[in-house]
């Protein structure tokens, strides 16, 4: 189970971007597991809302195969869920012999809801997890980045988990941002210029507050 979150943690259930990912230790398929673990490169930590459910499992059969991508962008990824570590090994033979995928990334055990609870995953007050499919992107120095959080119904999209990876990647080299429905490679756009007269230089499209620049462009 997993170990006990500071108080200061467990004082502010709601985290926003920008907030330090609250740490914790916990038994996974992988043995045991701290977020301080994966300090030094990006991560990808997603909640399911429980085992052998049939939105869950094409996320984790569809993520499972994306993991060299992941890789690539030196990311990785951590699932959580409030099943036992138990369930969880028998749910990741269970795929293995159904679609012939290996889960490729730990699965934390939290039946406790202790990681769920300072990850603002779980209302207060819920008795369950059932409604939480919830996505922190957290740097290398373990900072909220970017959040997403469906309902139990809706899977998660793949291709925009490594989007907004890669995304963040991006930003962080150079002074950019990214436009509209950004992919690696793609133009981006530069900060708006703040000094009046290259403001009133500016003309057409390039202008002042909308300035594109070349994707591999400093």
């Amino acid at each position: 189970m997993p170990d006990a979150i500071s108080d200061q943690t467990t004082q502010r259930p709601q985290l926003h971007i920008g907030d330090a990912a609250p740490n914790f230790a916990a038994r996974t398929t992988m043995g045991q597991v701290s977020l301080s673990d994966y300090r030094g490169r990006w991560l990808v930590l997603f909640s399911h809302p429980a085992d052998f459910t049939p939105v869950c499992t094409t996320e984790f059969v569809a993520l499972s195969r994306a993991a060299g991508r992941f890789a690539a962008l030196d990311c990785a990824l951590l699932a959580v869920s409030v099943d036992s570590l138990y369930s969880h090994l028998a749910w990741v033979r269970a795929i293995r012999d159904g679609f012939g995928v290996t889960v490729s990334f730990p699965i934390v055990e939290d039946p406790s809801m202790v990681v769920g609870r300072a990850y603002g995953m779980i209302a207060d007050g819920a008795r369950d997890a059932s409604t939480m499919r919830s996505t922190f992107f957290i740097d290398p120095a373990g900072i909220i980045r970017a959040m997403t959080c469906y309902p139990a119904t809706v899977g998660r999209a793949v291709d925009e988990m490594l989007r907004v990876v890669a995304a963040l990647q991006r930003v962080d080299a150079d002074d950019v941002v990214t436009p509209e429905g950004w992919q690696p490679g793609g133009d981006v756009l530069l900060p708006p210029e703040v000094h009046q007269d290259a403001m009133l230089a500016s003309t057409g499209i390039e202008t002042w507050f909308h300035r594109i620049a070349p994707g591999g462009a400093k």
